[in-house]
């Protein structure tokens, strides 16, 4: 399925590389920039965490002039008396100018490098509505965005990737160069197809799928991620041994009759008296008219 993304074949697609501290997922992102441009699109890239020379670094030949990089690493508040970028200026009008300045035939691919840096500083409901009028506004045909998901709480990440038609979370592989990413696809019909592999990006930003993790033997758990037990360390005991466990089934509970007690309480035994009382007149007594018993 990786190679099918590479290719861009989804037209309208959000796609977010989620990362996280312990495996940056910027290489599959320059890797999804150089496909774009080899498909001679125009690619304009909102740099918010790295500068443009880190950024075209790998990226050579022609297809370099179809990138603009759109400068929000050295000013990204707008301190400055003219700011490149600011991430202020994300919105769709904003947006929408910034992708028209450039005359290119065929639909531009929008790259957020990062998403994260703009969750930090606006409102994740302000995020996801200019996302979503990127989609359905028709001004960029795919975006792209880098997420690093151990910044924000699980709601925000959900709520980002709610939106996204591809999510790809990358982790370090067991051995090697190679890296793990966990594919989430959702179609338009509403059908999510799930899919894991181990991949390999090359000095040219050429991805490689090496294999499956299940063609590699049984999967390691991180002992993070193991489920505890939570009644491992308590100071009694919540299971019952055989022993108590028949105690606990002969014990009588106070508030509830046996057979014999129902029995001697329904039927009364030879000899035992009992209580005739035939109401008169004055016992007629309307509870619900507080003078019902005054003379009037």
């Amino acid at each position: 399925m990786l190679p099918e993304l590479l290719q861009g074949t989804d037209a309208g697609g959000f796609l977010i590389i989620q990362d996280s501290a312990s495996y940056s997922g910027r290489h599959l992102l320059k890797s999804f920039i150089n496909a774009a441009l080899n498909r001679e699109e125009a690619v304009h890239v909102l740099g918010f965490e790295v500068s443009e020379e880190e950024l075209k670094d790998g990226l050579k030949g022609s297809p370099v002039q179809r990138l603009h990089f759109h400068n929000a690493y050295s000013d990204p508040l707008g301190w400055t008396d003219q700011p490149a970028f600011t991430v202020h200026q994300f919105c769709l009008e904003e947006l929408t100018r910034l992708v028209k300045q450039t005359s290119h035939p065929k639909p531009a691919t929008l790259v957020i490098d990062s998403l994260s840096w703009i969750l930090r500083h606006l409102s994740p409901p302000a995020v996801c509505k200019t996302l979503q009028q990127l989609r359905k506004g028709g001004a960029v045909r795919a975006i792209i965005g880098l997420l690093h998901a151990d910044m924000h709480q699980r709601g925000t990440v959900g709520s980002v990737c709610h939106l996204a038609t591809s999510v790809i979370t990358v982790a370090p592989g067991m051995k090697g160069d190679g890296a793990v990413a966990k594919i989430t696809k959702r179609s338009k019909s509403g059908k999510v197809v799930l899919d894991e592999v181990i991949f390999s990006i090359k000095n040219d930003l050429t991805v490689v799928v090496q294999s499956k993790p299940s063609q590699l033997g049984p999967k390691q758990i991180d002992p993070e991620e193991q489920e505890t037990d939570p009644t491992a360390n308590l100071t009694f005991n919540l299971r019952l041994s055989n022993t108590e466990r028949e105690a606990k089934e002969k014990l009588a509970l106070p508030f509830v009759f046996s057979k014999e007690k129902k029995t001697a309480l329904l039927h009364s035994s030879p000899g035992s008296g009992r209580i005739l009382y035939e109401p008169d007149a004055n016992d007629d007594y309307d509870q619900e008219d507080p003078d019902d018993d005054l003379d009037v």
